[in-house]
């Protein structure tokens, strides 16, 4: 890499190469990971550059490829599998400056991939009050563009699905890293070659997303004294395609007393917790639901504010903040990404539990999949060795039920477990020289991989 001769190309951009800075910009959430942390903790780009437009992106990859220059990819660095993190020095192009939604239409929105989630919804809901289906738990920091290419789903899933599922990605704009880079747009099964790919394959700069009616709503905290009852209560919950919700978090005791700061003073060590969110019109249906459960409790509406300390927002409650929160009381805690299936999920649940009673603390999400409710756990883990999460690892394998393992920095390792030749093929048309986000993708680095060998990755080192 020349790196002196692709910093004079491009001298009328705005580079930071304060080494504070650069470290700063070179690093995303992968620290919930003790095994990440151990493995990265070191890794830093040489410059970051923050492209104003398309144009300024075109001539960083032109620039980038003539002189052998690693690019990553980045928006606000909210994602925890070491997604963003520059393996091998290089450039990272951040795409703060590239924030405008460009036109809300009945049902979508144009944006550029920096624009924050919180900001798009904003502006979509003064526009014509409409809002994104789903974003991470992390709406208020999040950029649309690092949703699309590090997430998988989140608030909203519950109804709506994961990012992969067909029309919840309208259509994608993409530059590939070539001598002349091309500008190509993606729709439908086209979709795939970049979403959920970590910028390995193309940078995103323009996406065009579906809008769902925006609402006010109804926040909701429940307990309950039983396990399996806030289980059933959660799915029987996601089942009713009556009820319009938003999210539905399931909480194992002791989480809320012990790592929700606002929530325990209303809560016993031995309540368990649900987050709500509903609809204000169906409020009746789930209240008439909620009474099939006489031992739950509902402790918290949004809608009646008698608490006097407000939680703030139930779902920065779920998903990866609940992880993050209890990080914040307890430093040895991390977490695995489960997926409970479809009709399963319940005695996947129970079996899991049984086997690891307080080592691992139950945290499930409601999603829908093929139009059937199943959960995600995002499990808390009192972390001891690496060892041990890969014996807990292989224990829910063992139980039938898979990890999108967070705790590997590489595309195949953190979920699909295989090649995924639609993202492989396309990398070789798009970066030919492999400089897009490199070491992130096994099949491009060691086509003849074994992958019954998962989670062997020889690249995994120690810093």
């Amino acid at each position: 890499m020349n790196l002196q001769a692709f910093r004079a190309e491009l001298a009328d951009l705005e580079i930071d190469d304060n080494p504070t800075s650069i470290r700063a910009k070179s690093r995303d959430f992968f620290w919930y990971s003790p095994v990440l942390k151990a493995r990265m903790d070191h890794l830093t780009a040489d410059l970051v550059i923050s492209p104003r437009d398309e144009a300024e992106v075109i001539r960083i990859l032109r620039a980038a490829f003539a002189h052998d220059a690693p690019v990553t990819v980045r928006g606000s660095g909210t994602g925890n599998y070491g997604q963003a993190m520059p393996m091998r020095g290089g450039v990272v192009l951040h795409m703060k400056n590239m924030t405008a939604v460009k036109s809300v239409h009945p049902g979508r929105v144009i944006v550029e991939p920096g624009c924050l989630i919180k900001d798009l919804d904003a502006a979509t809901r003064k526009h014509s009050g409409q809002e994104l289906r789903m974003h991470p738990s992390t709406w208020a920091t999040a950029t649309i563009g690092g949703f699309i290419g590090g997430g998988s789903g989140g608030v909203g899933s519950v109804t709506w699905g994961v990012l992969r599922d067909l029309g919840n990605i309208l259509r994608l704009r993409v530059v590939t890293m070539e001598a002349e880079p091309r500008v190509l747009e993606f729709t439908g099964e086209e979709l795939h070659r970049v979403s959920h790919a970590y910028g390995t394959n193309g940078i995103i700069t323009e996406v065009e997303m579906p809008l769902a009616p925006a609402y006010d709503w109804v926040e909701i905290f429940v307990t309950l004294p039983d396990w399996d009852q806030a289980v059933a209560l959660a799915g029987g919950l996601a089942d009713q395609d009556g009820i319009l919700k938003k999210l539905i978090s399931v909480y194992e005791a002791p989480t809320a007393k012990d790592y929700f700061q606002r929530v325990a003073p209303h809560v016993d060590a031995a309540d368990h917790l649900l987050g709500l969110m509903i609809a204000p019109q169906s409020m009746d249906g789930f209240l008439t639901f909620l009474a099939r459960f006489p031992s739950a409790k509902v402790i918290f509406r949004s809608d009646a504010h008698d608490w006097p300390r407000e939680p703030g927002a139930v779902f920065e409650y779920g998903w990866n903040h609940t992880t993050l929160r209890a990080l914040k009381v307890d430093p040895s805690i991390t977490y695995l990404q489960v997926r409970y299936a479809p009709g399963d999920y319940a005695a996947q649940i129970a079996a899991i539990r049984a086997q690891f009673p307080g080592e691992l603390i139950q945290h499930l999400e409601a999603m829908r999949e093929n139009g059937r409710s199943m959960f995600a756990g995002l499990t808390l883990v009192k972390f001891t060795s690496e060892e041990r999460l890969d014996a807990i690892i292989k224990a829910h394998e063992a139980a039938g039920a898979m990890i999108f393992n967070p705790h590997r920095y590489t595309l195949e390792e953190g979920g699909r477990q295989s090649v995924d030749s639609v993202q492989l093929d396309f990398k070789r048309q798009a970066d030919p020289k492999g400089l897009l986000n490199p070491g992130k993708m096994i099949t491009w680095d060691r086509p003849d991989w074994d992958y019954a060998r998962m989670y062997d990755y020889a690249d995994m080192r120690r810093a």
